[in-house]
């Protein structure tokens, strides 16, 4: 099942299960929803944030309690954790607050900060925070360009537009990650 219809069908589910697992391309299609009429951007806002943040604090959790045995057991994860943990030398705060912006990062990121020496109530405050603003900025990106498509393509219905949106989101989605991996060092 695609996300535009994950969404279609489970409406709210599936923002909080989405946000929760993946993110980005789940809350694009929520805001393009929201743009709509068919959610409401300040609930999808509301999971997303909900979402993000509780995502980020189980991979926290699991990087606190597990971080070591969990990379001897997926050694491809070490790089990443790696690369967190010398980011986190220098900038904890804005690494904890944009790891979810990171490709790459989303999953690994937090699972290597748990493995850090941040506290937990300060991971916890920088991600609440660091999830309102990702779940603000990827949900009104959304909805702007639902709303954009909106009017450039206002003669489609409902569920021509659905198949515009599930082709054009995957390249948008693949050029944004492939701009980010590119500028990483």
């Amino acid at each position: 099942m695609d996300v535009a219809t994950a969404i279609q069908s489970y409406g709210y589910a599936a923002v909080a299960v989405g946000t929760l697992l993946e993110g980005e391309s789940v809350l694009l299609a929520a805001g393009a929803a929201a743009s709509r009429g068919y959610l409401s951007l300040p609930n999808v806002i509301a999971l997303a944030t909900l979402g993000g943040f509780l995502g980020d604090q189980t991979g926290f959790a699991i990087g606190r309690r597990y971080g070591v045995a969990l990379l001897n057991r997926l050694p491809s994860l070490a790089p990443r954790a790696e690369r967190v943990g010398a980011l986190l030398e220098r900038h904890h705060v804005p690494l904890i607050l944009g790891v979810r912006f990171m490709y790459g990062l989303r999953i690994a990121g937090p699972i290597a900060i748990g493995m850090s020496g941040v506290h937990w109530s300060r991971f916890m405050l920088l991600n609440l925070l660091g999830a309102l603003i990702w779940a603000t900025l990827i949900a009104s990106i959304g909805y702007g360009l639902g709303a954009g498509l909106r009017t450039v393509l206002g003669g489609f219905d409902a569920d021509e537009w659905w198949l515009v949106a599930a082709v054009l989101l995957p390249p948008v989605i693949w050029l944004l990650a492939r701009r980010r991996h590119s500028k990483s060092p």
